[in-house]
C-alpha cells in the first residue's frame, strides 16, 4: 500500500530552500579592502596513476584556517599571506593518501600534485564493521556538538552560481560572504553578510524569461547536513529510509565507512537517496552525496518552483547535493557544498521545450573564532529570499578578488564570460535594453 506523507512538511523541513523566482530583484553590495600582501600559486591536483584530475580536492595551509578547493578540471588557485609562506600545504582527497608539501616548493604557476589512491584491506574492514547502519547515522548526527566546532565562528566563503540553457552558460554570479556560524550544538541559524559580488547575464539566451535563484548563498549553506539535519533526516522521518553499508574508504588516513540510504518502496512523495561517509570510530560525518527521488514531477515542482509563467509547465528533472567537512585540531567544520538542479519548461503552443540547469557551490576559504559572538544587524544580513544583483561588473578585472581565495574558474565558464561580455558590449553600442527594462 502506497504511503503518503505531508508535502507541506517536506517543503518546510526537507527542501534546502531552493526556489526559482521568475522576476527581478536587487540588493546592495558592500565592498571591502585588505592591506596585507599575499602570493598566489596556481596548479592542478590529479591521480598519479591515471592522470585524471581530482575534483573538489582540498588544499589547506598548515597551522592556519586558509584553504581552497580544486575546480571541475582539478585546477586550483591558492592565495597565501606573505607572513605564511614558510608553512606546509596539506592536500587531501577522499580515498587518497594525504600530502604535506612545503610552501617553499611551490612555484607561482604550473604546480602539479599527483595523489596516490589508498587501498583498504578487507581484514581491517571486517574486524571493525558495525552492525546497524541506521543507528550509526542517528548516533553520528547526535554527536555533532562533540565532534564539530562548538564555538561561534566567522567564516569567509566563496560562492559561485551558474545558470545554463542546455549546454550554454547564460548567467554567472560570484560572491565573497561572511558566515556567522552558530555552534553545531545550537539550534540557532547561521547569518550571512555579503562583502563583494559580480554577476553577468545574457538575457538573449533566456527565452525572454528571467530565471532567478531565490536564496543565493543560503542554498549551499543549508546543505550543511550536520548543522541542519532536519532538512534531510528529521527524527520522525528516519522510518521512510532504508540504510545499508557499502564499501569503505579513507580520508586523511582515517577509515571511513560508506552508508547508502534510499527512499523506502511505497513512499509516493519525493525523498532522497545517496551516500554518507562516516568515520565510525569517532562517529563523524566527513561527506555526504545525495539526490532527490523525483517519483512525481508535479510534487517535485511544488517543492522548488515558487513562480512561473501561466503558459508554461515547469518541473525539476534532477536535484543533487554534496557537502564536505574539514578537520582541524580534532574538530570538524563545514568546508564545501554544491547543489545542481536541472529542470524543463514546456511552453503552450511551442514544439520544443526548454532545458535549464542551475548549479551553486560554496567553499570556506578562511575562518576564526567569533570571540565577541557578534552578528550583523538584521538590515545588513543577506536574507534567505534574496537574489543576487544583476550588475555585470568585475569580470574584466583580473584583480577583482584581491587576496581572497576563490575556486578557479573552469575554461567553459571563462569562455562564457567572454561571450556574455561581448553580448553586453554590443547591446550598449546598439542601445540595448538594461536588466531593469526586461
Amino acid at each position: 500500500m502506497n504511503k503518503k506523507i505531508n508535502l507541506q512538511k517536506m517543503k518546510d523541513v526537507f527542501n534546502p530552500r531552493i526556489g526559482w523566482f521568475f522576476t527581478f530583484m536587487f540588493i546592495s553590495i558592500g565592498l571591502f579592502s585588505q592591506e596585507e600582501g599575499f602570493k598566489e600559486y596556481l596548479g592542478e591536483v590529479y591521480d598519479s596513476e591515471t592522470k585524471k584530475p581530482l575534483v573538489f580536492a582540498t588544499l589547506t595551509l598548515e597551522n592556519t584556517n586558509i584553504s581552497t578547493i580544486t575546480n571541475t578540471e582539478g585546477e586550483f588557485s591558492l592565495k597565501v599571506p606573505d607572513s605564511n609562506t614558510s608553512e606546509n600545504v596539506i592536500v587531501s582527497f577522499l580515498g587518497y593518501r594525504t600530502k604535506r608539501i612545503p610552501m617553499l616548493q611551490f612555484k607561482s604557476e604550473g604546480n602539479e600534485i599527483g595523489m596516490t589512491e589508498l587501498v583498504t584491506q578487507l581484514s581491517e574492514v571486517s574486524l571493525s564493521i558495525p552492525k546497524d547502519a541506521r543507528a550509526l547515522v542517528r548516533e553520528t548526527l547526535k554527536k555533532r556538538g562533540e565532534n564539530y566546532i562548538d564555538n561561534p565562528t566567522v567564516m569567509t566563503a566563496f560562492y559561485r552560481e551558474t545558470i545554463k540553457r542546455r549546454r550554454q552558460n547564460v548567467s554567472l554570479s560570484e560572491a565573497v560572504v561572511n558566515i556567522y556560524k552558530a555552534p553545531y550544538s545550537s539550534n540557532k541559524s547561521d547569518a550571512l553578510k555579503l562583502f563583494k559580488a559580480r554577476k553577468s547575464t545574457d538575457y538573449s539566451k533566456l527565452d525572454t524569461l528571467a530565471l532567478k535563484l531565490q536564496g543565493g548563498p543560503f542554498n549551499a549553506l543549508f546543505v550543511d547536513m550536520v548543522k541542519y539535519p532536519d532538512y534531510i533526516f528529521a527524527a520522525d522521518m528516519f522510518e521512510y529510509y532504508d540504510f545499508s553499508f557499502s564499501n569503505s574508504t579513507r580520508v586523511d588516513d582515517k577509515l571511513i565507512y560508506v552508508i547508502d540510504f534510499t527512499q523506502k518502496p511505497g513512499i509516493i512523495d519525493p525523498l532522497y537517496t545517496g551516500k554518507l561517509y562516516i568515520d565510525v570510530d569517532n562517529k563523524i560525518l566527513t561527506s555526504a552525496i545525495y539526490s532527490l527521488n523525483i517519483t512525481d514531477r508535479d510534487l517535485a515542482a511544488q517543492m522548488f518552483v515558487r513562480k512561473k509563467p501561466r503558459n508554461a509547465d515547469v518541473w525539476p528533472t534532477e536535484v543533487a547535493y554534496r557537502v564536505d567537512y574539514r578537520e582541524k585540531d580534532g574538530k570538524w567544520y563545514y568546508g564545501y557544498s554544491n547543489v545542481l538542479m536541472e529542470f524543463k519548461i514546456n511552453w503552450d503552443k511551442r514544439l520544443f521545450n526548454s532545458v535549464y540547469s542551475m548549479s551553486c557551490e560554496m567553499a570556506i576559504t578562511d575562518w576564526e573564532e567569533n570571540l565577541s559572538n557578534e552578528i550583523p544587524k538584521y538590515k545588513d544580513r543577506i536574507k534567505s529570499d534574496i537574489i543576487l544583483t544583476d550588475e555585470a561588473i568585475g569580470f574584466a578585472d583580473p584583480d577583482f578578488w584581491g587576496e581572497y581565495n576563490i575556486i578557479e574558474p573552469e575554461k567553459s565558464i571563462e569562455s562564457a564570460i567572454r561571450k556574455i561580455q561581448r553580448q553586453l558590449k554590443r547591446g550598449k553600442i546598439d542601445g540595448g535594453t538594461s536588466a531593469a527594462s526586461q
